[in-house]
């Protein structure tokens, strides 16, 4: 029997299953497209819902759903069990069927992803015509979508634009995640590029200026090494060239977003992914991805300093907004650097910034508190791999290094790539995609991650970790013991616990110490260290401080 004529036969089975079952028996249409990582036309079935989702212009919310790759399918349920509830959902399905071809896995896939993405921002992809350009998706196998998850509530006074919107909105993200999990997998979170704003509600995936504009495949790629991916509403629910500061005039605020405001969405939307993906199959281990605007918003993630005023405002207040790594493109990571470059690029935020905050030189503690630096207190801070091209703006490249001197000084894993195109652009490449994967992989997937991690939730905690005066730190770490240094003011009896990353105890000790100095090593009992990421928490009268620390 030739391959085609069992293709026919296996739909013709899948119809008559869902009709003994049921379920509804949506309108189908086979279509082909031609692959760039295959070389060859796949067969795809478009599948349209009796009750289409639209969105605000009218078009069809789409989701290309791949299917039969080479890569692991961590989703259990069947694929039409999950092609059915999109259909319900009331998407318009396109399914590719890559027939198990060696090529479609990661990165390779990723190539695939930047032409469809493409098709879908000219609204129509394999035979599936007036396609959304910012309501639709591309899915791997096993996956399904929570869309329009809220995540925090804009206080409208902040940017003061449109004049009529007094009420405030809610901000969302949509969430990627495989149905029936084999296992708990990490997520990557990232930023939009685009903004939403009132009227224009839900751009966070307005393709002609994120994902298709840059041809940026990091995000829904992420599936095919063993993660799921949200995409939240940029942090200025506000048109990017508008903004009007209370008594200021409009575009005062056209090229930034500014704190406290800034920095509570991102750490809410952390939170809210973390705390969503409990019921989602995810493990709580969160990556943040940044380019561009995007990376201004994502990099507030990066820093482990705690600030009452970006903690304590949004939801899932009891649940942890760290992150355990993030990869940052160009973006401005500290203001009180904008003058230091006389170069073209910035000249637009030394005239705005100063109407905004007052001038640096009188109100250099109100810029600081704008800049994701000002949060990288301690090596607990996430690691970050910086990507560029030294043909961008000269004054990204500053900012980079800025953020780079910060991290190094507080012993923060960092990487670098750079020169994998021209200008203000995103990795296409597989080397580089496969790079940038690994960097996540080294944090986002230690052994033994299972569970949903309840030791991140947020213990008690002072407004800086000035307050907790122990300079804990982790000076070596290996499979049978760690070696920590820290300071005590008075004699003590302190106790010391280590979690892995997921929440499960694997060490506990209590000890009387003297005022001094200190030098501690820790083991365990039973076995040795399995690889991954940790955290070594001391508690001793003055308070706790938690140190992050990895072993290989």
């Amino acid at each position: 029997m030739s391959t085609e004529r069992k293709r026919r036969l296996s739909a013709v089975a899948v119809w008559l299953l869902a009709a003994g079952l049921g379920l509804a028996p949506f309108s189908a249409r086979a279509a082909t497209w031609n692959s760039r990582i295959t070389g060859s036309a796949l067969q795809c079935r478009v599948r349209t819902a009796d009750r289409p989702l639209t969105d605000a212009k009218g078009k069809n919310m789409t989701v290309v759903y791949l299917e039969n790759l080479a890569c692991e399918k961590i989703g259990q349920n069947p694929v039409e069990t999950d092609v059915q509830w999109l259909l319900e959902e009331g998407y318009q399905v396109v399914e590719v069927d890559y027939a198990g071809h060696p090529a479609a896995k990661s990165p390779g896939i990723n190539m695939d992803i930047i032409a469809i993405n493409d098709a879908l921002n000219s609204g129509s992809f394999a035979g599936a015509v007036n396609c959304s350009d910012h309501r639709s998706y591309i899915l791997f196998e096993g996956y399904r979508l929570a869309r329009d998850i809220a995540y925090f509530k804009d206080d409208p006074s902040v940017y003061n634009y449109p004049g009529g919107y007094t009420d405030g909105d809610s901000l969302y993200m949509d969430i990627a995640y495989p149905a029936n999990a084999s296992r708990p997998l990490p997520a990557v979170i990232s930023f939009s590029y685009s903004n939403s704003w009132h009227g224009n509600e839900h751009r966070r995936l307005f393709l002609g200026y994120t994902l298709a504009m840059f041809d940026d495949s990091f995000l829904e790629g992420a599936p095919a090494v063993g993660m799921a991916w949200a995409m939240a509403d940029h942090p200025k629910y506000c048109d990017w060239g508008n903004g009007k500061p209370v008594g200021g005039a409009n575009k005062d605020y056209a090229s930034f977003e500014v704190n406290p405001d800034a920095a509570r969405k991102v750490k809410s939307a952390v939170r809210t992914l973390r705390a969503k993906g409990a019921g989602l199959g995810l493990s709580g281990l969160i990556g943040v991805y940044g380019f561009s605007r995007g990376s201004d918003a994502g990099s507030m993630a990066v820093g482990d300093k705690y600030v009452a005023d970006f903690e304590q405002a949004g939801l899932h207040q009891d649940v942890s907004s760290s992150v355990q790594v993030a990869a940052l493109g160009s973006g401005v990571f500290d203001f009180t650097e904008i003058y230091s470059e006389n170069t073209s690029g910035d000249e637009r935020l030394e005239t705005l910034c100063p109407k905004a905050w007052g001038e640096l030189r009188t109100n250099r503690d109100k810029w600081e508190y704008q800049s994701s630096v000002y949060l990288v207190d301690t090596k607990a801070s996430a690691p970050v791999l910086f990507f560029y091209n030294h043909s961008d703006a000269q004054y990204y490249q500053h900012q980079i290094q800025r953020f780079q001197r910060r991290l190094t000084a507080k012993g923060i894993e960092q990487g670098e790539l750079t020169d994998y195109a021209s200008g203000h652009a995103v990795p296409q490449d597989t080397v580089s995609l496969a790079k940038m994967y690994r960097f996540f992989g080294r944090y986002l997937h230690p052994e033994d991650t299972v569970g949903y991690p309840s030791a991140l939730s947020l213990p008690a905690r002072t407004e800086s970790s000035a307050a907790v005066p122990f300079d804990l730190r982790v000076i070596s770490s290996t499979r049978n013991e760690i070696t920590c240094t820290f300071s005590l003011s008075a004699s003590a009896k302190v106790e010391f616990s280590a979690h892995d990353i997921t929440g499960h105890l694997l060490l506990s000790r209590q000890v009387a110490l003297s005022a001094g100095s200190q030098s501690l090593k820790l083991s365990r009992d039973a076995r040795s260290w399995p690889q991954g990421v940790y955290l070594l928490r001391l508690t001793a009268p003055g308070g706790t401080q938690v140190q992050r620390f990895i072993i290989r």
